[in-house]
């Protein structure tokens, strides 16, 4: 039986209950009404806790339990009433307000693409979008959903990517552009060949990450049982005080009656689902609720380099030609056989070449050589373009410490050409806010050379460096943090990080163009491309504790008080039962706070 329809049962029975007592004159049979309704609430109620206890966990229902024993001992059963109401009304609210607080998130699942148009040599089908192929022919038309991810190969469109990456401006795509499923398309058709399986689409692993982060937030209530066991004594103590000093058993009833444990049960878990909805408006899924937990506490955080810190994609950085030849004739003679290769390399020093305005020549008998480079004639010339080998003979100082390749003309070196990875422009910023923010200890942890490592961390305002990482390297320096610098963050994004996504407290994975892997490791996902979103998360999750903590703390302040004003007998126990729902509505209002981006 869901909430709503306890509630509306509990509502009937009161119905039942006042037709009982003042149409029919029978208070009695009134009294058997609600007694029989709270009976069963405790019964019902008892057998939770003893669940929760066996688990370790001590919450504040008992207060509940023992409010309806105490009215119905003192015959106040119009208080017993109230409490059930107000008990089955909170279970309600706390369900209507978590399904507003997670409308961005349920809107992902909602909105899920479910059909796609696949060209074929017989025309036009409409398929379900788990049926799509690898290498199929799909059509999008304007304003549709793109069904799964694939590259563009006839038009050219603009595309909504907000659900995906938080970013709000559409985003202009033509012919060899990656378009994502859960994209929408704008006000022209594009076709695409599909390049991954609907299950290993961007939208359907944002919607698998949603799912478990749907799932899962009732964890979060730890937080609360720790007010739990302290609220409860006080709440005794001052009834059983009220109790002993007047030697009327009423005072008990009216103090435990207004000793609401809703802000207890109710606003931490609103808090965390709203903080939920926040981070995925803005390109961020956090999967758990303990992961904004972590992230609040967090002193340490590491970062892989590649992909991360960096954009993942080589650049020419330096041309260095040896000897007479001109730089606009060494890169001429390189780039020009550099087209006939694959090698990203090769893709970036021709890219290069033409940025640079240098006019590229006819390659004759292009052969790669395995492992090593490329070789042809250009111009007449043997050209050689690839590692440092031995029959290179460079000269010294002509050894780059950068990935380098070197090139030779009829057998002699005539210079070499660096590649750098771009670092990214958020990169250094987040690093400062991220400090900002608490996280002294911030260390990169990466497989690349010491040399180009330590450049890119001065690059970005990063003091520690660990280079030369495999794996497992990465997964032993996390475990040797020391306990004074954890809670730990590792951001990453390639099938490598993901073993370390694991081993830290908080793993957060790049997952734009990341890897599948990484993304399923991780404890929250960023899928914009963008390294400022790390320290959103952390951001979001300060605030979301923040929140929690106020929220419970403004219930039980306000519980507080009325239990002492209670105990002077001030407050009838039928008036302080209503007083609950008052309670509730200031605690859960207090934690929908934490949907909003503040200050």
């Amino acid at each position: 039986m869901t909430n709503f329809k306890k509630f509306v049962l509990t509502l009937s029975i009161g119905f039942i209950a006042l037709m009982s007592e003042f149409v029919f004159h029978q208070p009695r049979l009134s009294f058997l009404v609600v007694a029989l309704a709270g009976g069963v609430v405790t019964f019902s109620m008892l057998l939770g806790m003893i669940e929760t206890i066996k688990e370790g966990k001590y919450g504040v229902d008992i207060l509940a339990v023992t409010a309806i024993v105490a009215t119905l001992a003192v015959g106040d059963y119009w208080a017993s009433l109230m409490i059930l109401i107000m008990l089955t009304g909170g279970d309600s609210l706390e369900d209507f307000a978590s399904r507003q607080a997670s409308k961005e998130l349920r809107s992902l699942l909602d909105n899920s693409p479910q059909i796609a148009h696949r060209i074929t040599e017989a025309g036009m089908e409409d398929i379900k979008v788990d049926q799509a192929e690898i290498g199929d022919l799909i059509l999008v038309k304007p304003g549709e959903t793109v069904p799964v991810d694939g590259d563009i190969v006839k038009g050219i469109s603009s595309f909504d990517e907000s659900s995906l990456t938080g970013e709000s401006v559409p985003v202009e795509k033509t012919v060899g552009d990656e378009v994502l499923s859960g994209s929408v398309n704008g006000d022209q058709s594009i076709q695409f060949k599909v390049s991954k399986l609907a299950k290993d689409s961007q939208y359907q692993l944002l919607v698998k990450l949603v799912k478990q982060s749907e799932e899962e937030p009732a964890q979060f209530v730890r937080m609360a049982d720790r007010y739990a066991v302290p609220f409860t004594i006080a709440a005794y103590v001052i009834g059983g005080l009220a109790w002993f000093f007047t030697k009327d058993p009423v005072r008990f009833a009216q103090v435990l009656v207004v000793a609401s444990p809703c802000p207890l049960i109710l606003a931490a878990p609103v808090a965390l689902v709203a903080g939920m909805s926040r981070s995925s408006k803005n390109g961020i899924v956090v999967k758990t609720g303990t992961t904004f937990e972590k992230l609040e506490k967090a002193k340490s955080i590491a970062f892989d380099k590649t992909g991360t810190i960096t954009q993942g994609k080589l650049h020419v950085d330096q041309v260095v030609p040896y000897g007479d030849i001109s730089r606009e004739e060494f890169l001429a003679l390189a780039a020009s056989l550099e087209q006939e290769s694959s090698h990203i390399l090769a893709r970036s020093l021709v890219a290069y070449a033409k940025e640079e305005q240098i006019s590229l020549r006819e390659v004759d008998q292009a052969k790669e050589i395995t492992a090593q480079g490329i070789e042809g004639l250009v111009g007449g010339r043997h050209i050689y373009a690839g590692k440092a080998r031995e029959d290179l003979h460079i000269p010294e100082g002509y050894v780059s410490q950068q990935t380098s390749v070197y090139v030779s003309a009829d057998g002699d070196f005539i210079g070499y050409i660096s590649f750098k990875d771009t670092v990214r422009d958020e990169a250094p910023a987040t690093v400062a806010e991220l400090r900002k923010l608490g996280l002294e200890h911030i260390v990169m942890l990466t497989g690349d050379k010491a040399s180009i490592a330590e450049e890119v961390a001065a690059e970005v305002g990063i003091k520690e460096v660990v280079a030369d990482c495999l794996p497992q390297d990465k997964i032993n320096r996390l475990k040797e943090t020391a306990s004074q610098e954890r809670p730990i963050i590792m951001v990453g994004d390639g099938v490598n990080d993901a073993p370390a996504l694991v081993t830290a407290d908080v793993g957060i994975a790049m997952g734009a163009h990341g890897s599948t892997t990484a993304s399923e490791s991780a404890d929250a996902v960023i899928l914009k491309d963008d390294l400022s979103k790390v320290a959103m998360a952390v951001k979001i999750s300060k605030d979301t504790m923040t929140v929690a903590r106020e929220s419970v703390l403004i219930g039980l302040f306000i519980c507080l008080f009325l239990m002492l004003v209670a105990s002077t007998g001030i407050i009838p126990t039928l008036i302080g039962a209503m007083l609950q729902e008052v309670v509730d509505t200031v605690s859960i209002l207090s934690a929908l706070r934490a949907r909003s981006n503040r200050p």
